[in-house]
């Protein structure tokens, strides 16, 4: 296992990098970054979106170490470096969608809890919110506090075609489960692409709207093409759509006790983020604010909508709770 690009950034040489041999035999990369302050203020837990590899981190890693915290990520299960899951490697799928959450508390067993300073915040963009939030009832003496970043809590049906519609989320859910148990699990979900690219450039993307930001990681994609997939299969659709329903039950809400920063994106068309804010008001340990003109990519944004996210994180990591507790 290894790093790609290290030469354009250069001030992440000092990174570790192996492979996690997970519970079921399947491998993962992961990787972490110590600190550069002599002080850490613990550890990041970086949890990427469907899709995304470490490479396309290594902007917000450095930033993250520059703030006094070690840094700690990992490729999911079926993209980036880690293991594909089927024949076709360009499809995005799982199995299951717990096994994401046994890989990631298999990884905070392994790689953070011995490994990294404590204590151990995460940060997540889109379906590693998702996965994030259906752990945390499980991670609360593990995980201090979690930023999420345009969570995966409701997809954006203004966003998505599915069989050459755009439908309302509980239709993909039913069409996906139709199609999965008819014995197409592993085939791509109808509409989806098989490229890693965006069909029609920067100007019609759904993720960003700054230029080079785009460029850099289609970039990472030129160079190293192993780390793309394209669109997601019918059974990763159809086990997504179950894990975004499980989230709406107010037992699930009311056992979550970490404290839980959400932050939206003002046009986001990938996410519903109207969704995430609701989530936000029923659940008491979390809140949400929303940045105006973002796109889904928060932390890949402009800089004048990255120093808003990056305000809004600094005020809540490490939290004041935390500190009392250095300071006692």
């Amino acid at each position: 296992m290894q790093l790609n690009n290290l030469d354009k950034f250069p001030e992440l040489a000092d990174g570790v990098c192996h492979e996690m041999v997970c519970w079921d035999q399947h491998k993962v990369r992961v990787a972490r970054w110590p600190s550069l302050a002599p002080d850490p203020k613990g550890t990041i837990c970086l949890l990427h979106g469907r899709s995304e590899f470490i490479e396309k981190y290594y902007e917000v890693i450095t930033e993250l170490r520059q703030r006094g915290f070690a840094v700690a990520t990992m490729d999911w299960r079926g993209q980036g470096l880690s293991d594909r899951l089927t024949r076709n490697g360009m499809k995005g799928h799982v199995r299951r969608f717990s096994d994401y959450g046994k890989d990631l508390e298999q990884f905070i067993e392994e790689v953070i809890l011995p490994d990294c300073p404590p204590p151990c915040f995460a940060l997540s963009h889109s379906m590693g919110g998702l996965i994030l939030l259906s752990n945390l009832p499980d991670l609360r003496i593990k995980i201090d506090r979690a930023v999420l970043c345009a969570p995966l809590i409701e997809l954006s049906t203004g966003g998505h075609s599915f069989l050459g519609i755009k439908p309302r989320q509980s239709t993909i859910r039913r069409s996906a489960g139709f199609l999965r148990y008819s014995g197409f699990g592993e085939s791509y979900v109808p509409g989806a692409s098989h490229t890693p690219f965006d069909r029609g450039g920067f100007y019609t993307n759904q993720l960003t709207s700054d230029g080079p930001r785009y460029d850099r990681n289609r970039q990472f994609l030129i160079d190293c093409p192993a780390l793309g997939i394209g669109g997601p299969t019918v059974l990763w659709t159809h086990e997504v759509c179950k894990a975004m329903d499980r989230l709406q039950s107010s037992d699930f809400q009311s056992s979550i006790h970490i404290p839980v920063l959400i932050v939206t994106a003002g046009n986001d068309t990938v996410v519903n983020s109207a969704a995430a804010e609701l989530f936000a008001k029923t659940t008491r340990a979390a809140g949400a604010i929303s940045i105006t003109g973002s796109k889904h990519e928060i932390m890949m944004e402009r800089e004048i909508i990255r120093e808003q996210f990056w305000a809004a994180f600094d005020s809540f990591i490490p939290g004041e709770n935390t500190l009392r507790q250095e300071s006692a």
